[in-house]
């Protein structure tokens, strides 16, 4: 029986499997205590974490008997792989299990910034009858472009092309000779830029997307087009994305993660007063579905890790 600390939060359905087996700690607000959680470490043999949980050289110097991370999403910059693989810690995603969820999410954003309707509750309470202020656009006959073509954004093409959208997509590490790229055409990153008229984007945070969407790329994308953030934070250089909402450039945004999470009070306050813009807290992959889907697989990953 080996012991396992889980420091975010998960479907709990899923914990009694687990319990059977090893002994559990979960605690989904051990993120926020860091000298508990590495008092807890030194004789853990397992660890599932979130997003939050920062698994660096500090954490992993007080669990010297790590041998498994079990991960409640996809996303891995808050993991130094480098360090796990130099100790033989094995990293478990949940690769493919929130798909649908953020594929749902960036839909039902570009619906909504498209159409800009939605925001029109308080008006109407009030009496205000704004329609002509209120007139927007369809989706359908537009141009979604997308940034790196893994699983999540050939679910959001599938989806677009379906309501009549054309999706082109860019992602260097794919080619046109591979079978899943569908019905998006691939094409260069500039020209994405200035011929969509939304981008979704789909990119881990590595040394080489950091700041990848910078006042240069916001510049050269198409007068009017909408961005879509539901990846990392980090990729997008926040100030330029304000600079170019305020000045119109975009005519609007969804955000769903950030440079730093949560907003402070500073960050949070630059956004203020735009119109048109979506500010989620990092939640684009997280439905009850998602979160039972993820729970599942990581409890299992995590079960046949310590049978072998």
């Amino acid at each position: 029986m080996s012991k396992i600390v889980i420091t975010e939060f998960m479907d709990e359905t899923f914990l009694p499997n687990l319990r059977e087996r090893h002994e559990v700690i979960y605690e989904p607000d051990l993120v926020d205590r860091e000298d508990q959680l590495y008092a807890l470490l030194h004789d853990t043999g397992g660890l599932i974490v979130r997003n939050r949980t920062s698994v660096g050289r500090a954490l992993l110097d007080n669990a010297p008997n790590l041998s498994a991370i079990g991960r409640l999403g996809v996303g891995l910059d808050n993991i130094d792989i480098t360090l796990c693989k130099e100790r033989g810690i094995e990293v478990y995603p949940a690769l493919g299990a929130n798909n649908t969820a953020v594929a749902e999410y960036v839909v039902a954003a570009l619906l909504i910034l498209f159409r800009g309707a939605f925001n029109a509750t308080s008006h109407v309470i009030e009496g205000k009858w704004p329609r002509t202020a209120l007139i927007g656009k369809e989706i359908s006959g537009k141009t979604l472009g997308v940034i790196g073509y893994g699983g999540i954004a050939r679910e959001v093409g599938t989806r677009a092309t379906v309501m009549g959208v054309r999706v082109i997509a860019y992602d260097p590490y794919v080619s046109n000779d591979n079978s899943f790229v569908g019905s998006a055409a691939l094409v260069q990153l500039d020209e994405l830029l200035t011929a969509s008229d939304a981008i979704s984007l789909h990119l881990p945070l590595t040394s080489e997307t950091r700041g990848l969407i910078s006042h240069e790329h916001l510049a050269k994308m198409k007068p009017g087009s909408v961005l879509i953030n539901t990846s990392r934070g980090g990729i997008v250089d926040e100030g330029a994305l304000v600079a170019a909402l305020r000045s119109n450039r975009l005519s609007g945004a969804a955000i769903d993660v950030y440079e730093h999470e949560p907003l402070t009070e500073v960050e949070a306050r630059q956004f203020e007063g735009i119109d048109n813009l979506i500010l989620t807290p990092h939640i684009a992959g997280i439905t009850e579905e998602a979160n039972a889907r993820i729970s599942e697989m990581i409890v299992k990953k995590m079960i046949n890790h310590f049978r072998h």
